[in-house]
């Protein structure tokens, strides 16, 4: 026979305490500590200061009055109370802590440095951080990993990485936090490749440092290279995280790689990973700049209520401006109102892109009006280029100088290359040339600004002056993004230039492009849209450098490589010009088509286009189609496109 013994007040007490999970029962603990005479024992107080200090569960304020009333805080409640500061919006006062905490001689530990060193990264000290490390070295913690993992954040976050290289070259047991320090440390100061050898030469990588080295690559621009990456971690036996899959969709998006987004899609719906907003949200707008809409609607409306914030709704509304659909985006958006989202800054630049793409100027006009009264959110440098652009498509060009002209803010060259575009779509060449000197003066680093001054000066017949501009451009050694278009096979993106030779199969490619071309000449009547290449060469010399477009050259490698019925999808980082537009069309045409999608979206920098065709070459021996039978919806400016051919 045996009794149970009675729980002791101490026992029950700790057992409410690691039970507790907010404020209010933290304080009726509390009141049951002070009533049994036990706040004052140290192992207790020590664990109810850290829950008043928990983000989670605490008051920071009623954290400190607690603290005051303790007659001789250990070592983990000065801890506690100097972290809780540290993650603060005061976090300065984690060293006027500090100070105290020294002045009542308390000792240090291994954990003390990295409250101060985060209140360091906090607030970007790096001053502060700098004596913290010498405190470090003083008080006997140099050889302490986790006071140096600290450091080495701080100095990453803070910029210098060149002291925290120094500081992980001297760590005599670096764990898998500091690689993934150095890692993030080097992306983030833009130094990928660095990052990338680091990350080759760590002994065990875990799933932070593939998630972290993925991310990098993607905001360098390096989706394909991410990709690629994202195998290599599942061939190691590491299974994508939430932030690895938001980040590979993103990648995809930047491609227009749908093959690849909805592999990812898929492996989110088969291993269980939450679909949250930030994963909804990446989900969407892969879709969307991949040119899928219809599985972009069909994402969103899974999603369950509280998921759909702003962030979504935004890529809906964006998904439809980019297809040319501004009717829908702006029900989009009046839909999103009526849900109760409030709309952002990023929102109506999407709603008023939409406007400018659809021709919609009375409607951008009143959005942008509601901004300040509606909404009282003041309109961005970037939303008074979006009302110049939409003001600048319709034609209506004293109303977009007098825009620019009442600004409350400076015109930027952006502001100012709106106004050229506008310039150019309407034939106002005199000013279009003025604006055009402007920006390549105060935008001289970018080439786009001296094509565009050379292309007008072009089209006036001025060659001697537009040699003139690329020559300057050549002399100062500005860099020009050549054409390129990308076409992924096999899971494998094959990358095109213009004029590009280096391929394996080029020569198969020319002899497919001519014969395309003879073709279109026989059957179509088709000629080069050379009177569009605005430069002084000779008829047939425009023709072989239209032909050679990299878009022209990946449409061909597809032809070679697909079978029957396969969907050709090609990603261009520039504007589609109207040959190459002719000529895709033409050539699915002649290849039993029966839709055609041809999208050139605006991904900045991205422009991508898709075309969904039955391809069936038969060696072009394809039954005519008589075009009346199409009914045509055709949408165009120079930064989107959109063709729609419905049988």
């Amino acid at each position: 026979m045996f009794t149970l013994k009675a729980e002791s007040p101490l026992q029950s007490t700790w057992t409410l305490l690691e039970n507790c999970s907010n404020m209010k029962q933290l304080k009726q603990i509390q009141a049951q500590m002070i009533k049994t005479a036990i706040l004052s024992e140290p192992k207790l107080a020590t664990k109810f200061l850290t829950l008043c200090t928990s983000p989670h569960v605490g008051d920071l304020l009623y954290a400190q009055r607690v603290f005051n009333g303790i007659t001789s805080p250990n070592t983990v409640m000065w801890n506690a109370i100097i972290r809780a500061y540290s993650n603060s919006k005061e976090p300065e006062l984690a060293f006027l802590l500090y100070q105290q905490m020294l002045s009542s001689s308390v000792p240090h530990n291994s954990y003390t440095f990295p409250f101060l060193l985060k209140a360091c990264r906090n607030l970007s000290a790096l001053g502060e951080a700098l004596q913290v490390h010498g405190l470090v070295i003083k008080l006997g913690f140099g050889s302490d990993v986790f006071a140096l993992n600290a450091l080495l954040h701080v100095y990453a976050l803070c910029g210098e990485i060149r002291y925290a290289r120094q500081m992980f070259d001297n760590i005599p047991e670096r764990d898998a936090v500091s690689w993934n320090i150095m890692i993030d440390g080097y992306i983030k100061s833009g130094d990928v490749k660095t990052a990338y050898g680091i990350f080759l030469d760590m002994p065990s990588k875990n799933v932070v440092s593939w998630t972290s080295l993925i991310s990098g690559l993607v905001g360098a621009g390096l989706s394909v290279k991410a990709l690629s990456l994202c195998y290599e971690m599942q061939n190691a036996g590491f299974e994508l995280d939430g932030v690895a899959i938001a980040c590979l969709l993103t990648a995809c998006a930047n491609l227009g790689a749908l093959d690849q987004g909805r592999w990812l899609h898929f492996y989110v719906l088969n291993n269980g990973v939450d679909v949250d907003r930030v994963i909804g949200c990446a989900l969407v707008n892969m879709y969307v700049k991949c040119g899928d809409m219809e599985e972009a609607l069909r994402v969103f409306g899974k999603l369950k209520g509280d998921q759909k914030d702003v962030c979504i709704w935004t890529a809906m509304i964006d998904g439809f401006a980019i297809h040319g659909r501004g009717v829908e985006a702006l029900e989009w958006f009046d839909l999103m109102r009526r849900e109760g989202i409030r709309p952002n800054s990023i929102t109506f630049t999407a709603v008023l892109r939409a406007c400018s793409y659809g021709g919609l100027v009375e409607e951008g006009k009143e959005l942008f009006k509601s901004m300040k009264c509606l909404y009282n959110l003041s309109p961005s440098i970037e939303h008074y280029g979006c009302m110049v652009d939409l003001l600048g498509r319709s034609g209506r060009l004293n109303e977009a100088k007098e825009l620019i002209k009442n600004m409350p803010m400076k015109p930027n060259a952006v502001i100012w290359g709106a106004f050229l575009k506008a310039c150019w779509i309407h034939r106002d060449f005199l000013v279009g040339s003025q604006i055009g000197a402007h920006l390549v003066e105060v935008d001289s680093d970018h080439s786009g600004r001296y094509i565009q001054l050379a292309t007008i000066l072009a089209a006036q017949g001025k060659w001697k002056e537009a040699a003139e501009v690329r020559l300057k451009m050549k002399n100062l050694g500005v860099p020009i993004s050549p054409g390129k278009s990308s076409i992924t096979l096999n899971g494998i993106v094959h990358e095109f230039l213009a004029g590009h030779q280096d391929h394996p199969q080029m020569e198969q490619i020319h002899l497919k492009l001519k014969q395309i071309a003879e073709r279109l000449r026989q059957d179509e009547g088709y000629e080069p849209a050379t009177k569009d290449l605005l430069l002084d060469l000779e008829n047939e010399e425009k023709e072989t450098a239209i032909a050679q477009h990299s878009e022209k050259l990946a449409i061909a490698f597809g032809l070679i490589n697909t079978k029957p019925g396969t969907t050709i999808r090609v990603v261009k980082n520039l504007r589609i010009c109207r040959d190459c537009h002719t000529v895709a069309k033409l050539t699915c045409l002649l290849s039993s088509l029966f839709k055609i999608t041809f999208l050139a979206g605006v991904i900045d920098p991205l422009a991508l286009f898709s075309f969904i065709a039955s391809v069936d070459e038969r060696d072009l021996q394809s039954s005519h189609m008589d075009q009346s039978h199409f009914i045509s919806q055709f949408y165009r400016n120079e930064q989107s496109m959109c063709l729609e051919w419905l049988f």
